[in-house]
């Protein structure tokens, strides 16, 4: 008898529809499974046999047969084991089958038969509710982000036998509902506050730009002068994200297997910051199958990469195409997959081995060929795709000692909303902000007066600037604009922007 049971995988971020079809034959007792199932799934017979009778059920004694199709694509994880078991007990009789076509089905199993968590489950009920399915059948760890889905039924199981039940009619199991509204409305505290920096008043403003336009950025200071500091504070200062953006968000990090019952939903902008000793694997996304990797993670928030310099040449190097693209296609040798990572890039450096060649109060140890060689470790073209470089030099104590660090993240997180709010109507349609205008986009919104090109090419002819440095000065000279609320691009607004390129390699 042939039982077929609605199920998914994923791939990138988004899920694909898996029919587990069980066959159960004469001849002797031997379990197969076929569809390019890989080590795990093939392990899932002894969990599945043991989880069937640990729950007091039957396991057949005869030729066993599994089909997860489409058969051309590699399967992968642990959360086959609930739909197989189901499939099994359903081919010998022991379930009701008008009820299996109704759901999508997903979990792993204990031995004991109990259901466990499996990764990607806001993506299979994203799938479920795209098939027109009634609902979906699943771990109760994972049940809360699926409640996301408010277009399907979510059924959440302890064991085994409780799926059994319900899909005999002998037991109701109540959808499980969640209030999204709720959980949007709840204000994010934070534990930082850019009140809490004393002094830094130039690099405070060049975050705020940088928050306003979405603009990449990298600070250059001495240690101990703040610069992690203020990155921490970053998040403090953005607009908060979307439901689009959210959803998005917690798919990436459901498939990375990052959620859990007390974090179903990410409400909140992520901040990630991976040790320099990460490898181009662990940031861009990788393995044998592919997994998202910290750039993915970091998609619609921050990616800080602290102590720049110190990660290797050709991990830096990887970032060049995702600053552009907003995305990261990782191809292996089973798989290809296309992970979202349009990120806020904030990183900071040492202006030299030693730390100290921009300090007033330190004597700097290197010499002009070391400073040189450690600042050649970030390539020009990645500099380039960086929009704002800012100078944070050290604190002196009387700056320490003030009791007032100056303005609160929620006043500067309102002249950032405003700006925001003059994009959203500039790029109408789109999630575009300013750092992401095409070359059309900037002839269209960056018109310069007279004196502003003046001023600017002035900028690029004794710098040395290249194209794509000049572009980043117009968009954000654009985003300074919009936080003065000005139509019309104008000197200041050029000047302040040219500042903001501190580590062009002419100006060194």
């Amino acid at each position: 008898m042939i039982v077929k049971i609605t199920s998914s995988a994923t791939l990138g971020i988004d899920s694909y529809p898996v029919d587990v079809e069980v066959d159960i034959s004469r001849g002797l007792p031997q379990f197969f499974t076929v569809g390019l199932p890989d080590i795990s799934v093939k392990e899932s017979k002894d969990r599945i046999k043991s989880a069937i009778k640990n729950s007091g059920y039957t396991f057949p004694g005869t030729r066993v047969t599994i089909n997860l199709a489409p058969a051309d694509i590699k399967k992968e994880g642990t959360g086959f084991d609930l739909p197989i078991a189901i499939g099994i007990l359903a081919a010998q009789g022991l379930i009701k089958k008008d009820r299996l076509s109704e759901y999508l089905f997903t979990g792993e199993l204990s031995l004991d038969g109990s259901v466990k968590a499996v990764h990607g489950a806001l993506p299979s009920a994203i799938q479920a509710a795209e098939r027109g399915l009634k609902g979906i059948v699943l771990p109760r760890d994972n049940a809360a982000e699926a409640a996301m889905v408010e277009a399907i039924e979510v059924i959440a199981v302890d064991y085994l036998h409780d799926a059994v039940e319900f899909l005999n009619g002998t037991r109701e199991i109540p959808p499980l509902e969640t209030d999204i509204a709720l959980l949007f409305s709840r204000s994010i505290l934070y534990p930082f506050d850019f009140s809490e920096v004393n002094g830094q008043n130039q690099a405070k403003r060049a975050l705020e730009v940088a928050a306003a336009g979405g603009h990449n950025i990298i600070m250059i200071g001495p240690p101990g002068s703040g610069k992690t500091m203020l990155a921490q504070r970053i998040l403090t200062i953005l607009p908060d994200p979307s439901f689009e953006e959210t959803i998005e968000t917690t798919k990436v990090h459901s498939v990375a297997g990052l959620l859990g019952r007390k974090n179903p939903i990410l409400a909140e902008r992520p901040f990630r910051a991976p040790h320099h000793s990460i490898s181009d694997a662990g940031l861009v996304g990788g393995g044998r199958i592919p997994r998202p990797g910290e750039i993915s993670l970091a998609h619609n928030g921050v990616l800080f990469l602290d102590e720049l310099p110190e990660f290797k040449r050709n991990v830096l190097e990887v970032l060049r195409q995702p600053l552009e693209s907003g995305s990261i296609t990782v191809s292996r040798s089973l798989a290809s997959a296309t992970y979202p990572a349009r990120f806020m890039l904030v990183a900071a450096m040492n202006p030299c081995p030693c730390g100290y060649f921009t300090d007033s109060r330190r004597q700097c140890r290197c010499t002009p060929h070391q400073i040189r060689q450690y600042r050649a470790k970030i390539s020009e073209p990645l500099l380039d795709r960086i929009d704002i470089h800012i100078e944070v030099p050290s604190i002196r104590y009387k700056e320490l000692a003030q009791r007032d660090g100056g303005e609160t993240s929620e006043t500067i997180k309102s002249r950032v909303n405003g700006a925001r709010d003059i994009q959203k109507e500039r790029f109408k349609g789109t999630a575009l902000c300013n750092a992401g205008m095409s070359n059309r986009q900037i002839k269209k919104f960056c018109i310069l007066d007279v004196e502003s090109k003046r001023l600017i090419e002035m900028a690029v002819d004794r710098l040395g600037l290249s194209a794509r440095a000049y572009t980043r000065i117009l968009k954000v000279a654009r985003t300074i604009a919009d936080l003065e609320g000005e139509k019309e691009i104008g000197h200041p607004h050029i000047s302040e922007a040219i500042q903001y390129r501190t580590l062009d390699r002419d100006a060194i």
